[in-house]
């Protein structure tokens, strides 16, 4: 099958000639100068330096204060890290002395038990010596009854300063501790 050629339209690929003409016209009519194309063209590249220097400035001014806002900002962080760290160092150490107070304090809590401890295992030893070595069953059981009042009066005496010794333990290990409180609050 056999394909038609056609030929392109000049029509609608041409403008009007009576518009084609009038342009023409114009153009020939326009005749400019050089000197006013060069004015022209100075007042444009004058007209763009502005504009451009203009946003630059712009630009540098904000680039300015973000330093600045960075620079404040980085200021104060390492402000509040050297609060932080110092009241870490104060609180370690509260803690430090806190615990030695603490350790001392059980030891001499320890110390004094174990010497009630044996206390009373003396104690009992002599009775058991004196009650075998007693005469009478009358005699057994008044020696009984008096090691019992002993004991109780011992042991009522003893619980008194093992409480007054806890007390003193709490109230040395836990000054440490008050202090930097006290302090950390007046800050």
């Amino acid at each position: 099958m056999a394909v038609a050629s056609r030929k392109p339209s000049t029509k609608a690929a041409r403008a009007p000639a009576p518009v084609v003409e009038a342009v023409k016209a114009d153009l020939a009519a326009a005749t400019v100068s050089p000197a006013v194309i060069e004015a022209a063209k100075a007042n444009v590249e004058s007209t763009v330096r502005q504009a451009t220097e203009q946003t630059f400035a712009g630009a540098r001014e904000a680039q300015e204060q973000f330093r600045k806002a960075v620079e404040q900002s980085v200021a104060q962080s390492r402000a509040a890290y050297e609060k932080l760290r110092h009241v870490a160092e104060e609180a370690t150490g509260s803690l430090e002395s806190s615990y030695t107070a603490a350790t001392k304090g059980v030891n001499s809590f320890n110390a004094k038990a174990i010497d009630a401890l044996k206390a009373q295992s003396e104690a009992t030893l002599e009775h058991v010596k004196s009650v075998m070595s007693a005469k009478s069953l009358g005699e057994a059981i008044a020696l009984q009854s008096a090691h019992a009042r002993k004991q109780f009066e011992t042991f009522s005496a003893q619980a008194k300063d093992f409480a007054e010794l806890a007390q003193k333990i709490a109230t040395e290990a836990a000054e440490p501790l008050k202090a930097s409180f006290s302090k950390g609050f007046k800050q």
